[in-house]
């Protein structure tokens, strides 16, 4: 089994960025919705707020995300950090009221630049449950964060048996995390955990 950071120390890093966010998102994740019915608003949707908004996705809340940029629009859609590009945040509050209604998670960008989305949103009374910046979780003293490429595929079952039922925040990004990282990290998975148990996870394969 290899440890992605031999191979692909970029994408690792992208991946343990995006983890650490996650972490301080889901401090207070509730067990089953995680932060459904929340809403998280980015920011500028540049990289750092394309990595925010991956982590609102994979802690289960509604983001909201604006740029005026056009190729970062594109990426955004092309690469899986927002769902839907819309124009107006008239647009983007219809998509995320239903959303949050039902506790659904969804990624919006609106094609526009975040000064006047924020002005916007300030005098129609849009007040995010969440907002960057959120500070990044570094890892406990105890962890490690562990990416494999070409898992097996039992891999989750095993981590899963490993990982107490109390670490919600962990099982929860590994049963959902590669839905939302991207065309570049599918195949990966990833997570934090002790030295013991990477070394567990990447004996026998």
């Amino acid at each position: 089994m290899r440890d992605l950071a031999t191979t692909d120390p970029v994408l690792f890093a992208e991946l343990a960025a995006t983890y650490e966010l996650y972490a301080a998102l889901a401090r207070d994740l509730d067990s089953e919705a995680g932060l459904g019915g929340k809403l998280l608003y980015t920011g500028e949707l540049n990289p750092l707020g394309g990595r925010l908004m991956r982590a609102a996705n994979i802690a289960g809340a509604a983001s909201l995300g604006a740029t005026a940029d056009a190729a970062m629009q594109r990426m955004a859609i092309r690469e899986g950090v927002a769902d839907f590009l819309v124009t107006s945040l008239d647009e983007a509050l219809r998509i995320l009221k239903n959303e949050i209604r039902k506790r659904q998670t969804v990624a919006v960008c609106v094609a526009a630049a975040p000064d006047a989305i924020e002005a916007e949103m300030q005098e129609r009374g849009v007040l995010p449950d969440l907002r960057a910046p959120i500070a990044a979780q570094p890892l406990r003293l105890d962890q490690i964060f562990l990416a494999v490429a070409d898992a097996p595929a039992d891999f989750e079952a095993r981590v899963l048996a490993l990982i107490p039922e109390s670490e919600r925040a962990v099982r929860r990004w590994l049963r959902l995390s590669s839905r939302y990282l991207g065309p570049k990290a599918r195949g990966v998975r990833s997570l934090a955990c002790t030295k013991e148990i990477a070394a567990i996870l990447t004996t026998d394969y």
